[in-house]
């Protein structure tokens, strides 16, 4: 299967494409964003990398052909990982300009799928990237990253400025990148339009509830306006403040304790599946 079949995107004006991969039927199907900037283009989160996404990119005409030489207007492009959960990261080595939080970049530099919570199976893949392609076969492969960040970064876009924000909780390198002069919150897993996991193996409740309070922050000062988040639909401001304050009026004790349980379950199975070889 070609690449471009693989994606689909849509326009959402202002430089900003949604691209997703169209045959991974699954809730973990990931949102890739796609900015243009006038001297460098950004690519947040990069799905499972199952097909060639910057080769997508270029024969899709969303970027100046990948022939092109620099002095004829190709402008530098750099992917950045939200967090390594392997439905955002599974394509980084296909880059080779590769941003992600400090906390997690000797995870992604080692390839460590239990990190990466890999968890595929055949029936969310309803169309094989290739001829015999199992799930068992996927592992998040091992990437170094040519760019660490961390809380305060500005990544420069020539006509946009993204801003860095260390938010953990789901993860413990998960971030948000803000367009401040846009309003608008790029915000991978940090937030979206469903339930909020914090189950996984470096999930903390605490560090959780901080991090949605800076959400409210955000929208109490008026510097969001539009969320593009890392699953499911954009959103408002005001769904940002009351996904943010559920979250933080439902973590309690009670659920301090059915989370360490699940999490516990998740780790164990983690672990086996990742501990397995592929034939």
């Amino acid at each position: 299967m070609s690449a471009l079949e693989w994606y689909a995107h849509k326009s959402l004006g202002d430089g900003i494409f949604w691209i997703q991969e169209r045959f991974y039927e699954s809730g973990n199907r990931a949102n890739i964003w796609l900015v243009r900037g006038s001297e460098q283009d950004v690519v947040i989160d990069t799905g499972l990398g199952l097909r060639s996404l910057p080769e997508y990119l270029y024969s899709s005409g969303l970027l100046q052909d990948c022939g092109a030489k620099e002095d004829a207007g190709r402008r530098p492009l750099l992917a950045v990982a939200t967090h390594v959960h392997f439905d955002h990261s599974g394509g980084l080595y296909q880059f080779d300009q590769v941003a992600v939080h400090r906390a997690e970049a000797e995870a992604l530099a080692r390839g460590d799928n239990f990190e990466t919570v890999t968890w595929l199976s055949d029936s969310e893949v309803v169309r094989a990237p290739s001829p015999g392609w199992r799930a068992r076969q996927f592992r998040v492969q091992a990437v170094q990253p040519t760019l660490i960040l961390q809380d305060g970064d500005v990544i420069n876009l020539g006509d946009r400025q993204l801003t860095v924000m260390h938010m953990p909780g789901h993860s413990r390198g998960s971030i948000c990148l803000h367009d401040k002069d846009r309003k608008v919150l790029f915000s991978g897993d940090v937030v979206y339009d469903g339930s909020l996991i914090d189950w996984l193996p470096y999930s903390r409740i605490s560090d959780y509830v901080g991090t949605c309070e800076r959400l409210i922050e955000l929208v109490d000062s008026g510097l969001v306006e539009k969320v593009l988040p890392g699953h499911f639909n954009t959103f408002g401001a005001e769904r940002l403040f009351r996904l943010a304050s559920n979250y933080i009026s439902k973590a309690g004790i009670c659920h301090k304790v059915s989370t360490f349980a699940m999490r516990s379950l998740a780790s164990l199975a983690l672990r086996i599946t990742n501990s397995r070889t592929s034939p």
